[in-house]
């Protein structure tokens, strides 16, 4: 199983994309893993937010497969403490055969296509973080659950 993450335009943030990056080798270690970033829309900022939702959901779902598990990091989705995402993610490290892909979507969210097709939605908090944050906050608590999962040192309770 390979671990993806989608995420709409590039990041903007030269302290994020290096952030991003501490935790991609460390992900290495434990797990293939692949960011996967979507280009932002051409003409974009003329499209309704409906509009560009749907061009982004179409881009989303060519990076998926029939059998890929797709997981959205949506506010509206199930919270978790970092133990529980841990077990969340040994939970599907065990049932998933093909890639577990997360996706971060853009400003205005995700179409209705890209909710259809999705397994599940998590969240990575109540609050509201710009879609560039999000991934660092996600690559950072995947790191961290895998450090639970081996018992590292890394997270404290």
């Amino acid at each position: 199983m390979k671990i993806k993450l989608i995420a709409i335009g590039k990041t903007d943030e030269k302290y994020l994309d290096e952030g991003i990056e501490k935790y991609l080798k460390r992900l290495k270690h434990y797990t293939p893993f692949e960011l996967i970033v979507i280009p932002d829309i051409k003409q974009g900022g003329k499209f309704t937010p409906e509009k560009l939702k749907e061009e982004e959901g179409k881009l989303i779902l060519q990076k998926v497969q029939e059998g890929d598990q797709l997981v959205l990091l949506d506010e509206k989705g199930k919270n978790f403490s970092s133990q529980e995402f841990a077990v969340f993610l040994q939970k599907k490290l065990n049932t998933v055969n093909s890639n577990l892909i997360f996706v971060i979507g853009g400003p205005f969210g995700f179409s209705p296509a890209v909710y259809q097709r999705a397994n599940e939605q998590i969240s990575l908090s109540r609050l509201t973080f710009s879609h560039q944050m999000v991934r660092l906050f996600f690559t950072e608590q995947l790191y961290r659950g895998f450090t639970i999962l081996r018992g590292e040192k890394y997270h404290h309770d």
